[in-house]
């Protein structure tokens, strides 16, 4: 599995609850643009429209060796592909408060097919957030204690 692209925001703004693997629906070049980690997921969020799950704010940045006369736009809203139960699952429980679903990561599975990695998320306060940043402090010093020994 190789990762082209992380969102390390969404682990510091949510607390993931459920995992998914949705597939994508790409245009042109954009799979090679993928490849060349042209992709930026930070301030992307997946919504729903019509039933059907679409991902916006994902941007895909144009590759200059692909045909300069088809441009797909970058941030096009770009529909994502999981199974039945899994859509009707995440549609029930982001009508609850609190609940939405963000991206997580975009990576090529064994089969060398592009997949996003999606979550059901609960957003964090102000103090989760900086009682992760402690936590994530007072580990990293513990491990150079460790090392130094």
């Amino acid at each position: 599995m190789k990762v082209v692209a992380t969102n390390k925001k969404a682990f510091h703004d949510f607390h993931i609850i459920e995992k998914y693997e949705a597939g994508l629906v790409l245009q042109g070049s954009e799979v090679k643009a993928i490849r060349a980690g042209r992709v930026n997921l930070k301030d992307s969020f997946i919504k729903f429209v019509k039933g059907e799950p679409y991902i916006f704010g994902m941007h895909i940045s144009h590759l200059q060796s692909a045909n300069p006369h088809f441009k797909p736009d970058e941030k096009r809203p770009r529909k994502l592909l999981l199974h039945k139960k899994e859509i009707n699952k995440l549609i029930g429980k982001t009508s609850e408060k609190g609940y939405t679903i963000v991206p997580l990561k975009l990576y090529f599975n064994h089969k060398n097919i592009a997949k996003l990695e999606i979550a059901l998320a609960k957003g964090k306060t102000l103090h989760d957030k900086r009682e992760t940043l402690k936590k994530k402090i007072m580990d990293r010093e513990a491990r150079a204690a460790m090392k130094d020994c």
